[in-house]
């Protein structure tokens, strides 16, 4: 692993290609990639919602075949069984044993296509994928991929036909990504986009020439763990998880508002994704901008509203906006 300066800044070069080739096939939604990004460098899983046809799974496929990593998609529907995801054995006659045949899950980068449609148990199956990177069936253990990413979509608008996903599995996620529609000169460029993809399309389709092998995912990993974070900064970071646990000390009534705070896998999350941002950013220091700039897509999922706050209106998002203006910075 080349730790050196210029290791670092030929990796640098190489993950601002990344966001420039992604930028140019997903056209107007810049925090959509920033944010896969993120999660790419920050070691976790990315929980995407939005309306339809937004390119959440465009973006996720564009970003998988820039990887030199193994990808797979499965479509979450209400009769999904969880041997559909992480495999099961299979009776061989010749050998008059059971072998096991891997599932989707054994992939590098799996996209779970709009998850929310899947029921607890497809869920509980994921659970442990995502939170220990390891897989059970019957009575063994199976380990998955040192490179192991869910990047999964859900449809705000649909409710027929859908699970909320529990609140343990939420957890899981880094981060939880609203997405909007894009403004006028950025669809102005998807019709132009469009077009052109349409003229070729029976020509043969080349395969991106970027390709980031695993060994340099782990070296910006690395790079990224080794930023400075000023104690101060530290601190800030870690008062906001604790003010979503006990707002009572800046805001009695916010602390009404909030049933259950993040928790500590939040600081974690919090803290790795402020250090990618500033690294995506060229920097070698962590800034106050990197941390607010993540916290909702963070913690939007981890801070949880009450019955009384629900009623109001408030969600997890708008909880989150209150403890950024009320927490002080260092």
């Amino acid at each position: 692993m080349d730790s050196t300066p210029a290791g670092n800044d030929r990796l640098h070069r190489i993950f601002g290609q990344l966001r420039d080739e992604l930028a140019a096939e997903i056209v107007g939604q810049a925090a959509l990639i920033e944010r896969l990004l993120i999660a790419l460098l920050a070691d976790g899983h990315l929980l995407v919602e939005g309306a339809p046809g937004l390119a959440k799974t465009s973006a996720v496929r564009a970003l998988a075949a820039r990887l030199e990593a193994d990808f797979a998609r499965i479509q979450f529907t209400p009769d999904l069984l969880p041997a559909d995801l992480t495999g099961t054995e299979v009776w061989r006659p010749q050998d008059g044993q059971f072998q096991f045949q891997a599932g989707p899950v054994f992939h590098s980068v799996l996209l779970a296509d709009e998850i929310n449609r899947a029921p607890a148990k497809v869920q509980s199956a994921l659970l442990e994928a995502m939170g220990e990177r390891q897989v059970s069936v019957g009575r063994k253990t199976y380990p998955l991929p040192a490179l192991f990413m869910v990047m999964a979509t859900q449809n705000p608008i649909e409710q027929e036909g859908t699970f909320p996903l529990p609140e343990a599995q939420l957890d899981r996620f880094l981060m939880h990504v609203r997405i909007g529609y894009p403004q006028a000169q950025a669809e102005s460029e998807i019709l132009r986009l469009a077009r052109q993809r349409a003229s070729e399309a029976l020509q043969p389709v080349a395969a991106p020439t970027l390709r980031i092998s695993q060994a340099d995912v782990f070296a910006a990993r690395q790079a990224v763990l080794a930023l400075h974070l000023a104690p101060a900064l530290e601190r800030y970071l870690i008062e906001l998880v604790l003010a979503s646990r006990d707002a009572a000390r800046y805001d009695p009534i916010l602390a009404k508002r909030i049933a259950w705070g993040a928790s500590p896998r939040g600081s974690i999350a919090l803290e790795r994704c402020a250090r990618a941002r500033a690294w995506l950013a060229g920097r070698d220091y962590v800034t106050p901008e990197d941390v607010r700039e993540v916290a909702v897509d963070v913690l939007r999922h981890r801070v949880l509203p009450s019955f009384e706050a629900l009623a109001e209106g408030w969600d997890g998002e708008r909880l989150v906006d209150a403890l950024l203006q009320r927490v002080p910075l260092p």
